[in-house]
């Protein structure tokens, strides 16, 4: 028996592992820039404004 089919289920298996840890990463820090918690209230408000039509008052 080879050896070969196991090796190579390990590196695909490697990749997808590595791919995932990737893409957790990335939407992280998509995430921590679409956070308001650090934009002055004027511009959360405004955002609010623009998004629900609503007017918010602080």
């Amino acid at each position: 028996m080879s050896a070969i089919p196991l090796i190579i289920a390990l590196v695909l298996a490697a990749a997808v592992l590595i791919g995932y840890a990737l893409v957790l990463i990335g939407m992280r820090q998509e995430d921590r820039c679409m956070s308001l918690g650090k934009v002055p209230l004027s511009r959360t408000a405004g955002l609010a404004r623009r998004v629900t039509g609503c007017h918010v008052r602080g």
